[in-house]
């Protein structure tokens, strides 16, 4: 009797129930598929159809290989016997190698008498499993990835995660090892991820079975490429992409909004987008301008088109009991559904329930609604708010999917959003598409994906942590990324110490893939409609010019080099589009070979050639910076160049972040900021 079955580029084992299928899946990369209780199952919930590569597969007995260019697979088959009851118990276990045989990551064996399990599968009722996926990590491991989590941690072994998008979180479950190679948990489910240092262990609430995917490369750029390759690239990014973003909470009526985009034309000041942001609408899932605040919608985006400005508005997937929509919705089997309870899932300015984007049906009749009442005004770039979607509460085993219950496959319900969004704008003829969302799960990259880290707080704290949650984030094959500048909550446009925080966090905007203003500054603004009803509260001004002359000068200054920098920015984009490699970069990206590189969480690389350090420590004039082995680095300010391979002071008065071009890079920009 054959132990493997083979074909051209997989093997498959079987045995006590299970099929084990390992198959080439891209250059370098391998994917693993185990089924507990049938054959395994063909799901697309991220990976894409790879290209066909030429493998070397040997079977020897109970032991077979495949070689896929850079990764290795050891399969090994062993039967045994339980003496306690009798029968005869049949095990496979996986081993990943490098091309020189050194072992990348391996399933934990079973301890002989220890009994234990690297696939455990525990039945549900309904036919699903919870599974525990465990294996032997390299000792000495670094790693980075797994998307969004609201931390300064950079290398991120021995954490923990949540496989679960929340506000503010958004788990991407792809990792990257300084041993060479990148790992992805193709699975949507809820669950954990453990990076312990004598074990890693992936976690499924519920699952159908087993499915993850391996690569091999020794550089973290093939890595990211090979990764890109399997999940997809992020589109071209729009020209408007580049530039500077102008947003508050909220602009509430259209003459506000214009009077806004005007004034930038005034004062010279650049302006690619503007938002119309959330209860624009008369009731949550409208999806329409409420007209007595919009009166003429299409004459306001004629207006800043004109002005070379795009208008980007807010979309919440939330649909209000009393929306115009929702009866509609519901009675089409449109909406997510509540297992237990009264139905309703957010009660954020009244109940309201989410629409079911991993419906088809949904993604198409909700974009025919935005087609209508936005796109075809000629609105092209839209901002998919509450996108996790944020639960009123986190119940996640409360609500169930077109594709499933929440535990098997919620995670996947930010890219279809993001999915509904580019598809209906591709169908209408629009090419080029960013559109800005709050969550994200692998593959959205593809769906032109923008995503900010969601509602954090205007302090410091917050901000030390979207330097790692940017880095982490393009690790895991988000390249576009942004942050509220300034935080969401919690600032006041007069306080000094705010002030002082947004300057900082402005400079370090100019260094993000998109730069982006944006909060809920105090004191709020009331918001009245001619009834005298209340409407959602606005908030205080958020212009370059709302925070005094002092800190206007800096702003100005950060906004105009924006501009200098956009040929570099497009060439960034373009390497996020053609290479798979992420704008911002964590400095081993750049520099795998120098050891300092795999721990600096508080400074990156805008790119391949700009060092960015921003100012994370209030009343600072000065900041330690690291300067990889390897190049010359040119102080953007100064002109002062230096070697590479040592820590310097780098001065930092308030109205200076500390940037350094890599060997002579950018010199027209030298002394300009």
């Amino acid at each position: 009797m054959n132990t493997f079955a083979t074909s051209k580029d997989a093997v498959i084992w079987r045995g006590d129930g299970e099929t084990l299928l390992v198959q080439a899946w891209g250059r370098d990369s391998l994917r693993v598929r185990s089924n507990p209780a049938g054959d395994v199952i063909d799901t697309d919930f991220a990976l894409l159809e790879p290209e066909p590569v030429d493998v070397e597969i040997t079977v020897d007995g109970d032991t077979a290989t495949i070689v896929n260019g850079a990764i290795t697979v050891v399969m090994r088959a062993w039967a045994g016997w339980d003496w306690q009851t009798e029968y005869a118990i049949h095990r496979c276990t996986l081993e990943f190698q490098d091309a020189a045989g050194r072992t990348l990551l391996r399933e934990i064996p079973d301890g002989g008498a220890l009994k234990l399990t690297a696939r455990e599968f525990r039945p549900l009722a309904g036919g699903s499993h919870r599974l525990r996926a465990a294996f032997e990590p390299p000792a000495g491991e670094q790693l980075y990835g797994m998307g969004q989590y609201q931390q300064d941690i950079l290398d991120i072994k021995g954490s923990t995660f949540e496989l679960a998008h929340r506000n503010s979180q958004a788990s991407v479950p792809f990792v990257q090892s300084s041993a060479g190679y990148g790992f992805f948990w193709h699975n949507p489910a809820i669950g954990t991820a453990t990076f312990a240092a004598n074990r890693t262990e992936w976690i499924a609430e519920s699952t159908q079975q087993l499915d993850y995917w391996i690569t091999a490369g020794d550089t973290p750029a093939k890595i990211s490429a090979a990764y890109a390759n399997a999940t997809g690239h992020a589109p071209v990014m729009p020209e408007y992409g580049l530039g500077y973003w102008q947003c508050k909470l909220r602009y509430w009526n259209q003459e506000q909004l214009l009077e806004v985009a005007r004034e930038h034309q005034r004062r010279g000041l650049p302006l690619d987008v503007i938002v119309a942001d959330f209860f624009h609408w008369p009731k949550m899932g409208d999806f329409r301008f409420e007209e007595e605040f919009w009166p003429d919608p299409a004459a306001m985006v004629q207006e800043l088109q004109e002005m070379g400005v795009e208008l980007m508005v807010s979309v919440w997937p939330q649909v209000s009991t009393e929306s115009e929509n929702f009866a509609a919705f519901k009675k089409e089997n449109l909406l997510v559904r509540t297992e237990r309870g009264h139905g309703v899932q957010m009660s954020f300015q009244g109940p309201s329930m989410f629409l079911d984007t991993t419906n088809p049906r949904t993604r198409e009749q909700a974009w025919q609604i935005l087609k209508r009442n936005y796109h075809d005004l000629g609105i092209k770039v839209f901002w998919l708010d509450e996108a996790e979607p944020e639960y009123g509460v986190y119940d996640f085993d409360n609500y169930r999917y077109h594709a499933g219950p929440n535990l098997e496959v919620g995670n996947v319900y930010p890219q279809a959003f993001s999915r509904m969004l580019f598809e209906g704008q591709r169908a209408a003829g629009q090419e080029e598409i960013v559109n800005l969302v709050r969550c994200a799960w692998a593959g959205s990259q593809r769906y032109g994906a923008l995503v900010w880290s969601g509602d954090i707080h205007s302090d410091w704290a917050d901000f030390r942590r979207q330097i790692t949650a940017g880095v982490h984030m393009g690790v895991a094959g988000i390249p576009w990324f942004t942050t509220d500048i300034g935080g969401f909550g919690g600032g006041n446009i007069e306080d000094p110490g705010f002030r002082e925080l947004l300057v900082r966090w402005f400079q370090f905007g100019a260094f993000c893939p998109v730069m982006r203003m944006h909060g809920d500054r105090q004191p709020s603004e009331r918001v009245l409609a001619a009834d005298g009803s209340p409407r959602n509260n606005s908030g205080a001004p958020n212009e370059l010019w709302s925070f005094g002359e002092d800190v206007y000068a800096i702003l100005v200054r950060y906004v105009q080099l924006r501009e200098a920098l956009r040929p570099y920015t497009r060439r960034l984009m373009d390497e996020a589009h053609t290479a798979g490699q992420p704008v911002m970069r964590g400095m081993f990206h750049e520099f795998p070979q120098d050891a300092v590189c795999w721990d600096l969480a508080d400074q990156y690389m805008f790119g391949p050639d700009v060092l960015v350090a921003p100012v994370i420590e209030p009343q600072a004039t000065s900041r330690r910076v690291y300067l990889p082995a390897g190049a010359s680095w040119t102080d953007l300010h100064s002109g002062a160049v230096h070697e590479g391979g040592q820590w310097i002071d780098a001065p930092a008065p308030i109205d200076v972040i500390p940037v350094f071009a890599r060997d002579g890079a950018l010199a027209a920009l030298v002394g300009t900021i």
